[in-house]
């Protein structure tokens, strides 16, 4: 009986027939499925799609018109979304992933593995110039095959390492063995094959030639002002949507909260929210329990040294300062304990491979004393003799140019040294980092991809800081180039980490939270219930919050 209806689904399901979304016991009546956003009026946007341009997208509602291959669960797992199934060959360099049958574009056509394959030929073609050429070359060891010589017009974009074999199957060919692969197509969002030859690559920018094979469809789009998104009726994907309607409305950024408060919209993201509007949500029960934390893109902010010249080239001087910062303190009394967590490693709990269990706290834990005895061991004693020291700072604003202020007043009063802060144009900051020749800075990192080999990647000798651990590089290496032990590839990574944390790369200050605010009646288990590690809100990469977030009963 099972494998009937089964397959009496997927025959609807191949001919276009979707099922609507079952609406909870709560919802709001179906006129009253309306989510609206503040959308900001200072960016300059001008695509809604992901594979056009991925720093200037309509950000309030990007990525509803297209599913990706793969999404992640509120866990971080690799789940399907486009592709049902995906395997690797036995050389580790070709992943094989199969489309869901059944998928269709809003125009009642087709979707297939051909869409994607086209995507990434528009992409990668020089004529293009995407802005996130770079993360193809990144991924692993050398990228996506023929990538970067596509991109420089060296090869035709036939030649990209991204192939459709047939409707339903599409192959990615990396030049070296990538295992985190599958989880790096949670950013491959596709166009529509005949769309993009017919009409160029800004179709979507018109409800006359736009199609989607994403929950939602474009109605109306007045720049500036307004954008209006309906539900696709001819949706058969992963995500059926609940709401009937989003409505992203332009306005100044400094007016977002005042709006919410107003009732005119239904969210703010937290990047949007002032520090007085904190003070205010974590004075206010309803607004504090409406507010939602979240790991973000995992940031850390830390501090860097040279430590191929002294006095950083003394491992005694680099645990003295480890140790001399008040973490704790930072945290509550500048971040604000809504914003972030005291930081010991670099990978934030939550993270594949991270510290949840707190073992490597006692590495870069505060501790006054012990880091004086460290300073002393150096040749320092009570800081005597110590040289002064600027700490760089990479073009920041007020809000973290305080906590990096912050953090050299705990180690300068701890150590008795003077530490002088100097704000610097991001770019010349840059420049001397990526040059190694940055004394002394402070500066944070979120992830590109979710993967250790990301986040422990750029501290290998060959990145952008300057300090070298040849154990370290091995174990990185290759833990990011292990397919078929996810067990074993997991321990290399925290064996490389506390590598770092021991041998003080860096003294890390906290792990950002990131967030949102919502109204009391905009619902959903997606966001609203916790993960396993106890954390709710819209996680980075769970994209089935926009199939299951509706609106309650007022």
């Amino acid at each position: 009986m099972k494998k009937l209806l089964y397959s009496l689904v997927s025959t609807l399901l191949v001919f276009g027939i979707a099922f609507a979304q079952e609406m909870p016991a709560d919802a709001a009546p179906t006129e009253e499925q309306v989510l609206r956003v503040p959308c900001d009026n200072t960016r300059n946007e001008v695509t809604f799609d992901f594979a056009v341009s991925v720093y200037q997208r309509y950000a309030c509602v990007s990525d509803l018109f297209q599913d990706t291959l793969i999404d992640l669960d509120k866990d971080f797992n690799v789940i399907p979304a486009s592709a049902e199934s995906w395997s690797v060959s036995e050389d580790g360099l070709t992943w094989t992933f199969k489309l869901k049958p059944g998928l269709m574009w809003s125009d009642g056509t087709p979707l297939t593995a051909y869409d994607y394959e086209a995507t990434y030929r528009f992409s990668a073609m020089p004529d293009t110039a995407w802005d996130f050429t770079w993360f193809y070359s990144f991924i692993g060891p050398g990228g996506i095959k023929n990538w970067d010589k596509v991109v420089a017009g060296e090869l035709p974009p036939e030649e990209l390492g991204v192939v459709a074999v047939d409707d339903l199957t599409l192959e990615v060919t990396t030049e070296g063995p990538f295992p985190p692969l599958p989880g790096v197509m949670k950013f491959a969002f596709v166009l529509q094959k005949a769309a993009l030859e017919a009409h160029g690559p800004y179709y979507n920018n018109d409800p006359a030639t736009s199609v989607s094979a994403g929950p939602f469809m474009l109605e109306s789009f007045d720049p500036g002002n307004k954008i209006v998104l309906v539900k696709n009726p001819n949706y058969t994907g992963y995500r059926p949507a609940r709401l009937e309607r989003i409505e992203g409305i332009y306005m100044a950024p400094a007016t977002f909260f005042a709006a919410f408060e107003a009732g005119e919209v239904d969210r703010v993201p937290y990047e949007y929210l002032t520090p007085a509007d904190f003070t205010i949500i974590e004075n206010d029960p309803e607004l504090s329990a409406n507010y939602f934390r979240h790991f973000g893109d995992f940031r850390t902010d830390y501090l860097l040294f040279d430590t191929m010249n002294p006095p950083f080239d003394n491992l005694d001087v680099r645990k003295a300062f480890a140790m001399a910062l008040d973490r704790d303190a930072i945290v509550k009394n500048v971040y604000g304990e809504i914003k972030a967590m005291p930081a010991h490693s670099m990978l934030m709990p939550g993270y594949p491979a991270s510290d949840t269990e707190g073992e490597l706290a006692e590495y870069q834990a505060f501790n006054c004393e012990k880091a004086n005895e460290h300073l002393a061991a150096a040749g320092y004693p009570g800081g005597e003799g110590f040289p002064a020291l600027e700490m760089w700072l990479r073009g920041e604003g007020p809000a973290m140019a305080a906590v990096y202020q912050a953090s050299a007043a705990s180690i300068a009063q701890c150590l008795n040294i003077d530490i002088q802060v100097s704000n610097k144009d991001g770019k010349v900051y840059t420049d001397a980092m990526n040059a190694k020749e940055l004394q002394f800075g402070a500066v944070s990192y979120g992830m590109d991809f979710l993967d250790p080999s990301n986040l422990l990647g750029i501290w290998v000798s060959s990145g952008r800081h300057a300090w070298v651990n040849e154990e370290f590089d091995n174990l990185v290496a290759e833990a990011s180039a292990l397919v078929g032990d996810d067990e074993k590839r997991t321990q290399m990574f925290k064996d490389a980490e506390r590598i770092l944390v021991d041998d003080v790369g860096g003294v890390f200050i906290a792990h950002r939270w990131q967030g949102d605010l919502f109204k009391p009646y905009v619902l959903g288990d997606s966001f609203r219930v916790p993960d396993s590690n106890g954390i709710s809100g819209v996680h980075w990469g769970n994209d089935n919050f926009w199939g299951d977030v509706y609106i309650g009963q007022k």
